[in-house]
């Protein structure tokens, strides 16, 4: 007699596809809901509630992916998972993983790596791809940036090197509070202690998401800050391939 078993599920806040942001190529791009960092700048203060997304189990959710397998597999691309932080319901985003590595689908994680000691090997061995995202790399900022330590990123980019896993770093360019030269270099000279990095992309801070902290009657805490000039982000790439890294 056959045991039946409880189908994994996580919330969901949206999904979307994108070209060249995500990952490589075309993705599938699903937006999972809860975040234990507040970020700044962050652009999707929708997503940081569980009780926000809606509840999809793992069929579900390769049902939706499976519609548009062609066009990821075809234009060299995949599946990400974003948030929010997928990391925040790791049974979930395993699963999922899981899943899309035996459809023959290339993954992609996109997180913080505040949690990445919910990430066992079985999840990271799953994925293709770590799209890590350091928000500063000094210790103070980051914690007045985020609300969280930096630490726990830290020891997951050295794990992830151990492992193989090839990671994209994202670094947001905030005035004031990341383009730092000495932090700047800081970082880049400890990704050039890692051997699985592909590529830094230094992201301009941008107010995209203002309407959103309207919407849910939130002050946006950088509603005065002005983007980066682009002279800085240029310099900030410089100092990354200075210390051996694609940067763009």
């Amino acid at each position: 007699m056959s045991i039946a078993t409880t189908p994994v599920t996580g919330r969901v806040h949206s999904w979307d596809l994108s070209t060249g942001v995500d990952g490589p190529g075309t993705r599938f791009v699903l937006f999972v809901s809860g975040c234990p960092l507040r970020c700044l700048y962050c652009a999707n203060p929708d997503t940081w509630h569980m009780r926000d997304g809606r509840p999809v189990t793992v069929d579900e959710t390769m049902a939706e992916i499976d519609r548009y397998r062609s066009v990821l597999t075809t234009a060299g691309g995949g599946v990400t998972l974003t948030g929010g932080e997928p990391l925040l319901q790791p049974a979930f985003t395993a699963s999922v993983l899981r899943r899309c590595k035996e459809a023959g689908l290339h993954t992609a994680l996109d997180t913080s790596g505040f949690l990445g000691a919910r990430a066992d090997d079985s999840l990271l061995a799953d994925t293709d791809l770590v799209l890590l995202d350091i928000k500063s790399f000094d210790a103070a900022v980051y914690r007045k940036l985020t609300g969280g330590e930096l630490a726990p990123t830290l020891t997951f980019a050295t794990r992830l090197n151990r492992l193989g896993v090839p990671m994209w770093i994202r670094y947001v360019l905030v005035p004031g509070w990341t383009d730092d030269t000495a932090c700047v270099d800081g970082l880049g000279a400890f990704l050039a202690g890692l051997d699985n990095v592909d590529r830094v992309d230094v992201l301009p801070f941008h107010k995209l998401g203002a309407h959103k902290y309207e919407a849910l009657g939130i002050p946006f805490p950088l509603r005065d800050t002005a983007g980066p000039a682009p002279a800085v982000v240029e310099r900030v790439r410089a100092q990354f391939r200075a210390h051996g890294q694609r940067a763009y």
